[in-house]
């Protein structure tokens, strides 16, 4: 099977069933079904019966000229008898009440699971009376008194792609078509599931050409998973197109499918837009700073903003998240332009994206699990010349003015989301500054660590009567050794203070809240504060000799597909169900079972001098899986593979760490995808 971060077993089937299904149907000496089984309607011929010389059909249709917004219930819900009709407009209440609506958010879209699991006598489409007791157009009646506008699912297969398996649309493209417009529909989500081989450019062509004969406006989204890179020959075909599998609700999975869909920034546009799959803010399994960094790259991406979180149970927190009017705006800019990587190296990006008033949103995004500074410039990210420049924080909703940096000390899997502008009235902000942190965050509990902090000024003024204070959990003892004040703070100066700081004798091994801020005035008198969250972390010395890595603590993990598993291989989705980890046909009774993208951290306190591996793809997985080993060492990258499959034999790595404070071991997709990409760190061990 083929294994994409996934959030239920769902995704996992989707991508075996329609396979499967095609060779059964060709051991019974069956043909797949043609793409169009009913007549077109109107007159109008489908895609198979258009000539080779005409020109395919252009969408100037007016359609999703800014990236979709609403929401889709699967994320939250999968089929479980909650997704009803009830449901559905509570939810449309919710965007009104809630000021999502106001925000920008406008489809309700239903997923899988409104149908009975078969059509009527005429080959038709049936709502399931329990679910939807008023029908479909009902639903649509209510949610379009709202202002709102609503969405609907089915696959291009025969089935759908749940594990009951609804009906599909494969040969019954204009009937469903023309029912989904009678009923008032707004939006289709098509997917792939039990495809029976049939071409997906035929398939997806067929059901535009039917959706353009119901003379109905309809948002078509192509949910191919980006299996056949629609994003090469899907603009004439529907509004936006899925380029990533299916997302999940951890953070290895979000990643995964964020660094997808990065580098395809020049397919996107008004009108035809890359999507990376709906959000998951607010479903639990990211915290408050992950799902603001999903919520960011989302909008820096111009994705679609799908809400996938039940509103009903939404916190204060999860509302404040996706109703940002400021990120939101980045999204849904005119101009069109999907975010570029300008840098990635080491986990610190950067990526900018041009606005239509001409201004620069810049994401700050640390992948890493520990705080590092991300710096850029106004130069770099295309700004013009100018001797200051207007910086506005998206997240903390205020102005400053910096002399060109850009720059912040960004917390663990944190964004920095700033809009910046060559404004005349720059000088009307108070100075940018950046608050900056020196030494290893890894304290053993009754010692005394050492940490450095910096205040530097970014502005084009000075910072004035700048105070520093740095805090800890309740019972930690966290004393400057150094002055915390400055009367004034030219630009590109700094205040820097020393930090005694000692964690109880007892505390329990684990990541601890410090907050370091900062208050100053500008030269008008304008008063300004910075705050930044930082994480300590607990830690044990590690063992003298050579110690097993699958049996020593980390201090955190990140993994495509399911957790990291200790002295097993990946496996499937959930904790403990990897195999015995098996390279080439060689079992290891040790080390570690990832999935790309993968990072595990170990603190080594500096008193380590080797870390060696045998490593490869797992055997669990076929002939399937790509991948690339790295070894980094406090920041820097001291040793790695070339690309691996599951054709190659086990391949030794090491590297020296002497010194390192922490070293973390990385797994990467090699570039095309994450597909099957299980991989090992066979007999992983580190040598103190």
């Amino acid at each position: 099977m083929r294994h994409l971060p996934t959030r239920t077993s769902r995704t996992t089937r989707r991508r075996v069933v329609g396979a499967l299904a095609t060779g059964l149907l060709c051991a019974a000496g069956v043909t797949a079904p043609a793409a169009v089984a009913d007549p077109p309607k109107s007159g109008v011929s489908g895609s198979q019966g258009a000539s080779a010389r005409e020109a395919p059909p252009t969408l100037d249709d007016g359609l999703a000229l800014t990236p979709p917004m609403g929401f889709n219930n699967w994320n939250s819900t999968h089929c479980r008898a909650e997704f009803n009709e009830a449901m559905v407009k509570g939810i449309a209440d919710i965007f009104v009440d809630k000021g999502l609506k106001a925000a920008g958010y406008q489809y309700v879209n239903l997923d899988d699971c409104w149908a009975l699991p078969q059509r009527d006598a005429n080959g038709k489409l049936v709502p399931d009376p329990a679910r939807f007791p008023g029908g479909i157009k009902a639903v649509a009646d209510y949610v379009h008194s709202k202002g709102l506008k609503l969405g609907i699912y089915t696959s291009a297969g025969t089935k759908t792609c749940s594990d009951i398996g609804f009906p599909g649309g494969l040969g019954h493209e204009y009937s469903d078509a023309q029912q989904f417009a009678d009923w008032g529909v707004d939006y289709l989500k098509y997917d792939n599931c039990n495809n029976q081989g049939v071409d997906a450019k035929q398939r997806y062509r067929t059901m535009r050409d039917a959706l353009k004969a119901t003379g109905r406006p309809i948002v078509y989204s192509l949910c191919e998973w980006g299996s056949n890179k629609p994003w090469e020959w899907a603009a004439d075909v529907g509004q936006l197109w899925r380029t990533t599998g299916d997302i999940s609700d951890s953070w290895g999975s979000m990643l995964s499918l964020m660094k997808q869909n990065l580098p395809l920034a020049q397919y996107a546009g008004p009108g035809h837009w890359n999507d990376p799959d709906m959000l998951e803010v607010g479903n639990g399994g990211m915290t408050a700073t992950e799902y603001r960094t999903h919520f960011s790259m989302w909008s820096i991406m111009a994705s679609p903003l799908l809400i996938g979180t039940d509103l009903r149970k939404a916190s204060a927190e999860t509302l404040d998240i996706l109703s940002n009017r400021e990120v939101i705006a980045v999204d849904q800019d005119l101009l069109g332009k999907q975010g570029t990587v300008l840098s990635s190296e080491g986990g610190r990006w950067v990526v900018a994206k041009e606005m239509k008033d001409g201004s620069r949103v810049v994401a700050l995004f640390n992948e890493s699990g520990n705080a590092q500074r991300i710096a850029t410039s106004a130069d770099a990210v295309g700004l013009p010349h100018a001797s200051a420049y207007t910086l506005r924080d998206l997240w903390q909703h205020k102005s400053y003015n910096t002399a060109g940096a850009i720059s912040a000390t960004v917390p663990a899997h944190g964004t920095v989301l700033v809009r910046v502008a060559a404004d005349g009235k720059w000088a009307a902000n108070p100075p940018a500054v950046e608050l900056g942190l020196g030494g290893a965050p890894f304290v053993e509990a009754g010692k005394a660590a050492r940490l450095t902090t910096s205040v530097t000024d970014l502005g084009r003024t000075p910072a004035r009567r700048v105070s520093v204070a740095l805090s800890g959990p309740s019972g930690w003892s966290v004393r400057p050794a150094s002055p915390t004040n400055a009367g004034s703070v030219p630009t590109g100066k700094a205040l820097t203070t020393s930090w005694t700081v000692t964690a109880p004798a007892g505390t329990a091994t684990g990541a601890y809240d410090l907050s370091l801020k900062a208050t100053y005035r500008s030269p008008g008198g304008v008063r300004a504060q910075s705050v930044l969250p930082l994480t300590a972390h607990v830690v044990v010395a590690p063992p003298a000799g050579a110690s097993s890595l699958g049996d020593l603590p980390w201090l955190s993990t990140t993994n495509g597909y399911g957790p990291v598993e200790r002295n097993t291989s990946n496996g499937e989705s959930d904790a403990g169900d990897g195999h015995p980890i098996t390279i080439g046909g060689v079992v290891y009774q040790k080390g570690l079972g990832v999935h790309a993208d993968s990072a595990v951290e170990y603190y080594t306190g500096g008193s380590c001098e080797r870390v060696s591996a045998s490593v490869g793809v797992d055997d669990e997985k076929g002939t399937k899986g790509t991948v690339t080993f790295e070894i980094w060492a406090d920041g820097k990258k001291v040793a790695s593979t070339g690309t691996l499959t599951n054709a190659d034999a086990a391949e030794p790595l090491s590297a020296d760490v002497s010194g390192a404070q922490a070293v973390r071991l990385v797994v990467t997709d090699a570039g095309d995808g994450v597909d099957s990409d299980h991989a090992d760190w066979g007999d992983a061990t580190l040598s103190c």
